[in-house]
């Protein structure tokens, strides 16, 4: 039976499953930064899912890599793809118990997990992440490291639906991205191109409205600070995701036109969809090499 961790810090209250590794509830001040779900599941739509090692999809669930052809399980059929990785619903072990935190700590919870070889993924796999909370936000760390005999190839994000009120369309967003790309029918890469003058231009903070999104974004722009984030905000508040573009160099957006599912999904990735494929920003992994992500769910005040 799959347990549930939590942790909590100022005003903040997470929740996260022990199946996938998942962040099944983020509240502030008890408002909802992130869409939840029952206890007892299913995670729908991928809510607070761990994606590694691959983010997005792989189109016709196959690609090739060191000389051979691999077939992954088909996840997506109405597509043909295998989508979002072969962790979120995976059982994660505790690496200890999670820490309570205190007014100069976090709190905070490491869990872990190993990728076996499998049909379609032949590697190993040590995951490793790390929840911490503070009265500021939830910053989540994965590493993987590849325990392996054979180079392995690899890319990771997370799939968190922020929340700023009832309606998506009613949502003020955020994207500091100067390209998006464009996908066909399926969803796979077609072009990539500047957001200026498409429908996908969130340079500059405005309501979602009528607009579809569900598309990769890079060309990111950094804040004063360094780091990139993309925001959802309404009267009442709203969320953001902060991360370093050198670590996760896209992000996937969708506002989930059609799907009746509560909030907007941002997902920083180190790779765009079907990266298996096209090689675009793909990790290898060699033998004993290791590879880090972090990023930082906020509120955002009304």
């Amino acid at each position: 039976m799959s347990r549930h961790f939590t942790l909590r810090s100022g005003a903040l209250h997470a929740e996260i499953t022990q199946r996938g590794a998942a962040l099944r509830v983020l509240r502030h001040d008890g408002r909802d930064l992130v869409t939840s779900w029952p206890e007892q599941g299913p995670a729908p739509y991928y809510s607070g899912a761990l994606l590694a090692p691959w983010p997005n999809r792989v189109g016709g669930a196959r690609y090739a890599f060191g000389g051979e052809t691999h077939h992954l399980a088909v996840n997506e059929p109405e597509r043909g793809h295998a989508l979002h990785g072969l962790v979120s619903d995976a059982l994660w072990e505790p690496a200890g118990e999670p820490v309570p935190g205190g007014p100069d700590s976090p709190a905070s919870l490491r869990l872990a997990h190993t990728v076996t070889p499998a049909p379609g993924y032949p590697f190993t796999l040590s995951l490793q992440v790390v929840y911490s909370l503070t009265g500021a936000g939830l910053t989540t760390t994965l590493t993987a490291e590849n325990t392996g005999e054979a180079a392995a190839p690899y890319g990771c994000g997370p799939h968190p639906w922020l929340l700023a009120g009832d309606s998506v369309e009613e949502y003020e967003l955020r994207v500091p991205a100067r390209r998006v790309l464009l996908v066909d029918e399926l969803l796979l890469p077609r072009s990539l191109e500047d957001v200026a003058g498409t429908p996908y231009d969130f340079t500059v903070s405005r309501v979602v409205g009528g607009t579809a999104v569900d598309h990769a974004f890079t060309g990111l722009v950094p804040d004063a600070d360094g780091s990139v984030a993309v925001r959802v905000s309404g009267p009442d508040g709203g969320a953001e995701v902060r991360w370093q573009a050198a670590e996760l160099p896209w992000v996937q957006v969708c506002t989930g036109t059609g799907l009746g599912h509560a909030g907007l999904a941002v997902e920083p990735m180190t790779c765009p969809p079907d990266a298996f494929n096209s090689g675009t920003d793909l990790i290898v992994l060699r033998p004993g090499e290791k590879t880090e992500a972090s990023w930082t769910i906020s509120p955002v005040e009304g």
